[in-house]
């Protein structure tokens, strides 16, 4: 599946060379995947004393902060277009306020790396919503066999041989509802609002002030009065800044980094990456467990994706990294 690129500081996914010297972009290339992957255990960690609206709202909140930084360090500037900023607070509601929320509420019932699993499915959602409701993108049999590749890996994941119910079930549709989210908001945002003059960093800060805005209004009336800070574990305020700082902040400077050296292609392949961080670290940090069907269910979810994407064709077109909101990745989410 091929995605338009913005305009990141005259350099663009088209235009990028795919072929860098591995030592140039391989480091940053996996310290992505940690970051994005390492998301979940973030996640599942702010949830323990905090409504998962309010860990989403700490978390944009923080990211809000350190993209702005970065514009003021780089001398950008936010957009300036009303019309953009209306399209921003329909796709910031979308692709970061309520899947970040979604898969808060799916890790009460999941493990950690359960939901970064679930993550890795969302190029399978954007490619239905993209042919059939934006139109952005022709159904080839090529992507129907990916599609079907794919879903057949959801069902083994699902595990819907053993009957479907109860909180873990629940908790996997609101991880499944999450990346339906973005499979949305991603072809969205090609439709109306890739190409545009602005920065992807203008556009990313511009999308997690609004989804900030949009979460402090809707976060009271949720979940009641936000936490006392002073009530909180260190662990917990640490694991939300994180979330923003790290996951939503520094990481979409890296990814633009890896995109400017490596190319969109390679940078997009970190698709891959993400779900086995997600695991390892759940193993490690949390002493979580998988049933045995669940890592081969996403397998088989990652190679549909592949299979979509043309990855195994000779031609390799740039494809949007699942996880992180759409401006993070296509510019440059969880």
């Amino acid at each position: 599946m091929s995605y338009s690129w913005p305009r990141v500081s005259g350099v663009t996914g088209a235009t990028t060379p795919d072929k860098a010297a591995l030592g140039s972009w391989l480091p940053g290339f996996f310290a992505l995947g940690a970051i994005w992957g390492s998301s979940f255990l973030f996640i599942k960690i702010g949830i323990r004393e905090m409504h998962p609206v309010y860990v989403t709202l700490g978390r944009v909140g923080a990211g809000a902060i350190t993209l702005l930084v970065v514009l003021a360090v780089l001398r950008d500037r936010l957009p300036r277009d009303p019309k953009l900023w209306l399209h921003t607070a329909l796709y910031s509601a979308i692709g970061v306020a309520l899947p970040f929320t979604l898969f808060g509420y799916g890790e009460q019932r999941v493990s950690s790396m359960l939901a970064g699993i679930w993550n890795a499915t969302t190029p399978l959602v954007v490619l239905p919503l993209a042919v059939l409701v934006f139109r952005t993108e022709r159904m080839t049999v090529r992507r129907g066999v990916g599609l079907g590749l794919g879903f057949v890996g959801v069902l083994v994941v699902l595990g819907v041989w053993q009957g479907l119910g109860g909180a873990q079930f629940t908790g996997q549709l609101f991880c499944l509802a999450a990346a339906a989210c973005y499979g949305v908001a991603i072809p969205y945002q090609k439709r109306f609002v890739a190409g545009r003059a602005e920065s992807g960093l203008s556009l990313s800060a511009a999308q997690l002030l609004m989804a900030t805005a949009q979460l402090a209004i809707a976060a009271p009336l949720i979940a009641g009065a936000p936490p006392a800070p002073t009530r909180l574990s260190g662990e917990v305020i640490a694991s939300v800044l994180a979330l923003g700082a790290l996951g939503t902040g520094l990481a979409f400077v890296i990814n633009l980094r890896n995109i400017r050296v490596a190319g969109a292609s390679t940078a997009s392949t970190v698709t891959y990456v993400i779900p086995v961080f997600a695991v390892l670290i759940g193993v490690l940090a949390l002493g979580e467990h998988l049933a045995w069907y669940q890592p081969v269910g996403a397998a088989i979810v990652l190679a549909g994706v592949a299979v979509s994407q043309g990855l195994f064709g000779r031609r390799r077109r740039p494809a949007v990294p699942a996880g992180m909101p759409p401006e993070l990745t296509t510019s440059g989410r969880v």
